[in-house]
């Protein structure tokens, strides 16, 4: 039987919101806005290959080595465009500028349908809420333009954290400002490791949601998981009577 549960820390990304286009479509509209053709195809591929190759040289927006998301962010930009052949200086800036604005609102973000009214949920039962994500500091306009943004208490990004999941050191940056142990805490995420793993190795209560059905094969208890987050505030209520 798990102990009282207080308050629910919420994942984003995948979560409660996704992007609304891939990478490629998004990156080449901009591109077609400066007079540039490219296929979605091959900036899909060069982003991945230098989003891996950031994330390796400075992980987590590159905080430990006095980056910022937003100098990470356009960097990434940068080095994407350059290996799909355009090298004007300021292009490239006009380019990077632009997108990291793109992602600063509600424009290229969806709202899962379930999103809302989970966290209404959530709140009626008498939860507090709050954020954990692997995300920068435009995690706050984000999820105010989207409508979320009243329903938490705090957001703990990554980049403010100076850690990411799954270092449990976010996850204590986060029970330090609930107040209350873990095992008053429950977390709801998509990832097996970052999220649910993460978690429950600090006590706190992982709930891994599976949207899809496509973890099956990991050996989670049919409990901890859920199809979409309206069965969440059920579960929760459970643990609360």
């Amino acid at each position: 039987m798990l102990g009282l549960v207080r308050w629910v820390l919420w994942d984003v990304k995948d979560t409660l919101l996704k992007v609304q286009r891939s990478v490629g479509e998004q990156y080449c509209r901009e591109a077609e806005r400066a007079g540039l053709k490219l296929s979605s195809q091959q900036v899909e591929a060069a982003f991945r290959q230098a989003y891996r190759q950031h994330s390796q040289l400075y992980p987590n927006y590159g905080t430990a080595h006095g980056m910022n998301g937003h100098l990470w962010w356009t960097g990434l930009v940068k080095t994407t465009f350059f290996q799909c052949g355009v090298q004007d200086p300021v292009l490239l800036d006009t380019l990077a500028k632009n997108l990291y604005q793109n992602f600063c609102g509600p424009e290229n973000w969806e709202v899962f349908p379930d999103s809302n009214s989970a966290l209404k949920a959530c709140t009626a039962l008498g939860l507090k809420q709050g954020v954990v994500s692997n995300f920068d500091s435009r995690l706050e306009g984000v999820l105010r333009g989207c409508g979320l943004l009243s329903h938490f208490s705090f957001l703990m990004t990554s980049e403010g954290a100076g850690v990411s999941k799954p270092d449990n050191s976010i996850f204590t940056q986060a029970l330090k400002k609930c107040g209350v142990p873990a095992k008053n805490v429950a977390h709801v995420g998509d990832h097996f490791v970052n999220d649910y793993l993460a978690s429950r190795s600090l006590g706190i209560h992982g709930f891994l949601l599976d949207r899809n059905g496509q973890q099956t094969h990991l050996d989670i208890p049919p409990e901890h998981r859920l199809q979409n987050l309206d069965e969440l505030p059920a579960r929760l209520q459970k643990e609360k009577d």
